[in-house]
């Protein structure tokens, strides 16, 4: 019997897309223009691609999974009339993509193109033109423009901008307003990013879903003499069966000392009795990532010190959780998480001495590297800052959505008590803030000893 499907939420609408353009163009003067470049595709080898992965701001603002476009947004009141000779936006701007051309020969051997019309049809855009036609409609479009926003760090996206302000600066000459500079669009797209909505929420708890079942089923798969990459085809396989397009970033799958690496990826050594493994994987669906961490016993059942190091990183977890809310800064969350690892290195006899005086000579980092927590949305470690300024940690609002993700990392060391060398431990779940708090969208996966240990012994 095949495995089931989950059910899968719909696609974002076009017109959300639409509303995201129009907030976004509302906080832009009538005389800017934004030139906001998709992905291209990369080629691995001769006229071999790597897989294509749309560029997130395009994407959140379009929709369109195409290579190789170009969004234009001219705030001016009604639309700028210049793509098709009249105004056509809805009153707030206009929206115009550039695309691929249709070309049949192409096409047939890698796929349907939209085309403009399609661009139009599909995606709701205000006018779409093939890129054929890009170098002299563009011209036309950023007439008059003083202010061009832009992703500074997208040289196709400066080149483009730099031609334009070449372009006024000879049309100066017959009266035309010059482009004055260019400044970053990225961050105002990325503070609109930092909060989802009830859609993109969806997306991210089936995207949870999806990578909560991954994890199960690696659990049951495990056992000593199993590769790790086989754990790896087994998660990367639910993500696919289930409609992901697979791994969200790069599966990790540590056993033993291989867990005390962070970005682990090899995925190349066969699991131990007797030691632990660590996951940290997660589904990509509709460009939104699960990202889930668990650490579970090879043979299914943990050993004392497993067991003793595993309840310190889970009860740090939970309260780091448990205190997700609305006013709650990530700040707030790492520091708890700090002094409740520290706490708990004293007693296993791993640090020695008073919890402030261990957490101010920051002695715990050799065990503890890394931040509690990310955000989470269409990219992993999701846009967004994690201050208001230098001083003033940003606070948790509805719509965010975070890991909480500590972990311990005991080194294969002399000074080590024998029974703790090379375990590492590392306990990940994905949260939303809520008007009254929190949801775990990855509670479907355990992560009580308990409960690991029942799910293990019904392979």
């Amino acid at each position: 019997m095949l495995p089931d499907v989950i059910p899968r939420p719909a696609a974002i609408s076009p017109e959300t897309y639409r509303v995201r353009r129009e907030a976004l163009m509302r906080q832009l003067p009538a005389s800017a223009a934004v030139i906001l470049p998709s992905a291209s595709l990369l080629t691995r080898s001769n006229d071999s691609e790597f897989p294509f992965r749309q560029n997130s701001d395009f994407y959140y603002l379009t929709g369109m999974t195409e290579p190789d476009a170009l969004l234009v947004l001219l705030p001016g009141e009604g639309g700028s009339g210049k793509s098709s000779g009249e105004g056509i936006g809805k009153g707030i701007g206009e929206s115009v993509v550039f695309c691929q051309d249709r070309d049949a020969t192409l096409e047939a051997w890698t796929g349907r193109r939209l085309g403009a019309a399609g661009v139009v049809n599909e995606h709701g855009l205000d006018h779409a033109f093939e890129n054929a036609e890009r170098d002299e409609r563009l011209v036309e479009l950023l007439r008059g423009c003083e202010q061009l926003y832009l992703p500074l760090e997208n040289p196709e996206a400066i080149a483009l901008a730099e031609d334009a302000f070449v372009q006024a600066k000879a049309g100066q000459r017959r009266g035309q307003a010059p482009v004055r500079g260019w400044q970053d669009i990225s961050p105002m797209i990325h503070d609109m990013r930092l909060i989802k909505s009830a859609e993109e929420i969806r997306l991210l708890r089936h995207a949870a879903a999806i990578s909560a079942r991954a994890h199960c089923r690696a659990m049951q798969t495990a056992a000593p003499g199993v590769y790790e990459y086989q754990l790896q085809a087994e998660l990367e396989h639910e993500f696919v069966w289930q409609g992901g397009s697979g791994p969200a970033y790069s599966t990790i799958v540590g056993g033993g000392a291989n867990a005390c690496v962070l970005h682990y990826i090899e995925n190349s050594a066969p699991l131990q009795s007797g030691e632990l493994v660590l996951i940290d994987a997660g589904a990509e669906f509709h460009l939104y990532a699960g990202d889930i961490t668990r650490t579970f016993p090879v043979s299914g059942t943990f050993s004392a010190a497993q067991r003793a190091v595993y309840r310190v990183v889970l009860a740090a977890q939970e309260r780091a959780v448990a205190a997700v809310k609305p006013g709650t800064t990530l700040k707030d969350i790492h520091q708890g998480v700090v002094r409740d690892l520290t706490q708990g290195l004293i007693e296993l006899g791993l640090l020695e001495g008073d919890v402030d005086a261990r957490i101010e000579d920051e002695s715990y980092r050799r065990f503890y590297l890394h931040s509690t927590s990310h955000w989470l949305g269409l990219d992993v470690h999701d846009v967004g800052t994690y201050r208001l300024d230098s001083d003033t940690p940003r606070a948790l609002a509805p719509g965010m959505v975070l890991t909480v993700e500590p972990g311990l990392y005991i080194p294969d060391a002399a000074d080590i008590p024998i029974e703790y060398r090379g375990i590492g431990i590392r306990i990940e779940d994905d949260v939303v803030v809520t008007e009254s708090g929190h949801e775990v969208l990855t509670s479907d996966v355990p992560k009580q000893i308990a409960d690991i240990e029942a799910l293990m012994a019904k392979k």
